[in-house]
């Protein structure tokens, strides 16, 4: 009886070193969603591609912390650090939605020391709203 020997190849693979990006331009725009579970900020160069971001719930906050303001400030501050040590200089901010945090993200971005250049607000305004119930009879 011959045994047959398991031959076990090991594969090696190769990291990549990341290298770090340095942005183009030093506009750039930041995006606020602001729903009334949590507040997602990304910050995108002028192209629109999202150089970083971060949320209520990434920094670490869970349920219903990451509705507070304090917690959409500090999301704000966490993603605007990543974008300025990449070169950012100057934004304009674009906020979404009805949740409480976009005023706190809005002053600590502003606090950050980067330049604000223009501020809009994009949520969505029903003209005429849903259909009413039915009236009981």
């Amino acid at each position: 009886m011959a045994t047959a020997k398991k031959t076990v190849k090991k594969t090696t693979t190769k990291t990549k070193s990341k290298k770090k990006k340095k942005l183009s331009s030093l506009n750039g725009n930041v995006y606020i969603h602001s729903t009334s579970n949590n507040t997602i900020i990304s910050v995108a160069d002028e192209r629109g591609n999202v150089i970083s971001w971060a949320s209520s719930g990434s920094i670490g906050y869970k349920g219903s912390k990451k509705s507070t303001p304090y917690a959409a400030g500090l999301a704000a501050t966490a993603a605007l650090k990543k974008a300025t040590d990449l070169g950012l200089k100057s934004v304009k901010i674009i906020v979404n939605g009805i949740g409480q945090g976009k005023d706190t993200a809005i002053r600590s971005i502003i606090a950050t020391g980067i330049n604000v250049t223009e501020l809009e607000d994009a949520t969505p305004v029903p003209h005429n709203g849903c259909k009413p119930p039915k009236k009981p009879r």
